[in-house]
């Protein structure tokens, strides 16, 4: 599946509920996530989408545990279910 078909699926898998997904450009840093998820009342999160079966490269692996290791939360999803899993309305 396409990168722009999850996309489409985690904006208003959040939007139902309540949440807002902003698309990030990030000038002079490579390898950071594309997607901030906020969650109310207070809960954010970086998310890296993949097309299906694809992976982060090496580069955007070393952002994201430097993300992580300032207390980040960045999470990959390459498929509609993975970000079910993520955003069900169990959460």
């Amino acid at each position: 599946m396409r990168e722009s078909e999850i996309e489409k699926h985690l904006v208003k898998r959040v939007k139902a509920l309540g949440g807002e997904v902003r698309k990030v450009k990030w000038i002079g840093r490579r390898g950071a996530p594309d997607r901030l998820v906020m969650m109310p009342p207070d809960h954010t999160e970086w998310v890296e989408l993949k097309a299906t079966g694809k992976v982060p490269e090496p580069h955007q692996l070393r952002e994201h545990k430097r993300m992580r290791d300032m207390g980040q939360t960045v999470f990959v999803v390459d498929s509609k279910e993975s970000v079910d899993a993520l955003y069900s309305n169990a959460n």
